[in-house]
């Protein structure tokens, strides 16, 4: 199965754009529609999974924030992240959703090999992470560990719809508004501020190439 690939362009509305996503897996579910992948940006905003707790989103004046129907806590779209919308059959690919979920992490760790990003998961957090030798160690002693990419799905009638987001060059600033999924005890990073001099377009086209390689 290959998916139609679509780059929306601009800064996509929230609510208009997953309402398209949502009537776009309905139709696949109903077998009227191949399956898709849309590669977005969208203005700066917080979503609201339905695992948010109210005491995470810490300044709430500061963007619009969005209740949304995918798993997880709270989370930051804005200009310089790429977000993925996944709207794919995971009834015909096997109906495992954990497999499913850890395709759309492995999905991302490949894709960031590709920059020679050593992404990661880690037990008990969600989302992809990456080592932070360059900066001081935690209050432990622990090397730093900050998140570049989040995860969060919803399936209905086995077609998923949400997805992931990647940090090409966000302003990290903006993440100060939430508690980012819940998480306290880490920060934020991006690949620009990895050091990497990369642009929206190297990271789809990195997305696309490397698509097969985890789901076939």
């Amino acid at each position: 199965m290959t998916p139609e690939w679509q780059v929306l362009p601009g800064l996509s509305p929230y609510a208009e754009t997953c309402a398209r996503m949502e009537a776009r897996a309905e139709a696949i579910a109903a077998g009227t529609a191949p399956e898709a992948i849309w590669l977005v940006e969208h203005p700066a905003l917080y979503t609201a999974g339905t695992s948010a707790d109210p005491r995470d989103l810490t300044d709430p004046g500061r963007f619009p924030v969005f209740e949304t129907r995918r798993g997880g806590q709270y989370t930051y779209h804005g200009p310089g992240q790429r977000v993925v919308y996944a709207m794919l059959d995971v009834g015909a690919r096997g109906r495992d959703v954990r497999r499913f979920v850890w395709q759309l992490e492995e999905w991302v760790i490949v894709t960031l090999s590709e920059f020679n990003v050593t992404a990661e998961r880690r037990a008990g957090r969600v989302g992809v992470w990456v080592v932070r030798p360059d900066l001081p160690p935690g209050p432990g002693g622990d090397a730093r560990e900050d998140k570049i990419a989040a995860i969060g799905v919803r399936l209905r009638r086995w077609v998923s719809f949400h997805g992931l987001a990647i940090n090409v060059e966000p302003d990290l600033t903006h993440f100060d508004g939430i508690v980012p999924c819940g998480i306290r005890a880490h920060g934020v990073t991006s690949l620009v501020d990895l050091g990497l001099p990369v642009t929206m377009e190297d990271v789809d086209i990195a997305l696309r190439r490397s698509f097969p390689r985890v789901f076939g």
